[in-house]
């Protein structure tokens, strides 16, 4: 199951995915390409949550890679017990030498409930925007069948009900401390799989996934606030899609299904221009959006996060196997990750 990709500043790729597929045993894998994908190293990183006597499966599911503005690679994964146990929690670990050939990833710290399955955003004053999802309680389930008290484990973490939704996390200090900004309760949600782009008047645009495909909402005060989310006129089934404004300065849009050529009007307030991106079997994509180069982030305030309990503990990685088609463990332990080179 493919989570992300993303390139570093010396034109390494990395690819995070996970193994075991969308099930209780799954454990993410990194690895690199240093030919713009023709080729892939070994598994280069591995985070394999450690299951827990008596407990559901502990896995990871949900994650992304990023090259923040600095040249460094950060690694966002999730983790919970079973399918969802009400909480999960968002971690993040650190590569500052991504380019290396051998890429170090600094201790994993527990950031958040919930989990990011999308890229972070910078904004023009230079905070740092994080799509957190806490996931609604009817995605609460232990994923064994022969769990004993799946009652009391679906009515664990009442006191988290109020942001269950598409939340939007900032950090002002490049990462070093995060910070609940705000969030959208989207209609229907699906997992909300949100993005955030920040258009040329300064406002904040928010896709998500929902019960009817796309979903969108706005901000005009950094995120902390957020319109009633409405039913985007961009078309897409209710999968996954992606939103990214480039390097170069544009929009780019992936999604589901044929090209909706009604749907670019909804791209002008975000953009000068709005061209339709047409992709073919065995042609090449071509097109997107053009919008004005954003300013080049600057360092704004240092601001402190409140402290986050864990659902694991301090994650500290240490040396595990990279390679396998199914765990067994009884031993309780922290979050263990592997980095090889």
């Amino acid at each position: 199951m493919i989570i992300g990709l993303d390139r570093t500043p010396k034109g390494r790729l990395w690819a995070a995915w996970i193994g075991n597929g969308d099930s209780a045993n799954g454990f993410l894998m990194l690895s690199s390409s240093d030919n713009g994908g023709k080729s892939w190293s070994k598994t280069r990183l591995v985070i394999d949550p450690t299951d827990l006597p008596g407990k559901p499966n502990r896995r990871t599911l949900v994650g992304n890679l990023w090259t923040d503005p600095q040249g460094r690679l950060w690694c966002f994964f999730d983790q919970s017990l079973g399918m969802f146990d009400g909480r999960a929690g968002d971690w993040v670990t650190r590569c500052d030498n991504p380019d290396d050939a051998n890429p170090t990833w600094s201790a994993p710290v527990r950031i958040a409930d919930g989990c990011t399955l999308n890229k972070p955003t910078v904004l023009a004053n230079g905070d740092w925007l994080l799509p957190v999802s806490l996931w609604t309680r009817n995605q609460i389930n232990p994923w064994n069948r022969d769990f004993p008290d799946v009652a009391t484990f679906r009515n664990h973490h009442r006191d988290l009900d109020a942001i269950r939704m598409a939340n939007v996390y900032a950090s002002s200090d490049q990462g070093k401390t995060w910070t609940r900004r705000g969030g959208v309760t989207f209609p229907g949600t699906d997992f909300d799989e949100h993005m955030i782009v920040e258009r040329k008047d300064g406002s904040l645009w928010m896709l998500a996934r929902a019960g009817k495909g796309i979903s969108e909402s706005t901000s005009t005060d950094g995120g902390r606030t957020w319109s009633t989310p409405t039913d985007s006129p961009i078309k897409n089934p209710k999968a996954r899609f992606f939103l990214r404004r480039l390097a170069s300065g544009n929009l780019l849009l992936v999604k589901n299904g044929p090209v909706d050529v009604a749907a670019a009007p909804s791209l002008q307030p975000h953009a000068l221009s709005s061209r339709r991106m047409t992709v073919r079997p065995g042609a090449r994509a071509s097109c997107s959006t053009t919008v004005p180069r954003s300013p080049t982030p600057t360092a704004s305030k240092h601001r402190t996060a409140r402290s986050t309990s864990s659902t694991t503990g301090t994650a500290t990685p240490t040396p595990r196997s990279c390679s396998r088609s199914s765990r067994k463990r009884t031993s309780p332990s922290r979050p263990r990750s592997r980095a090889r080179s």
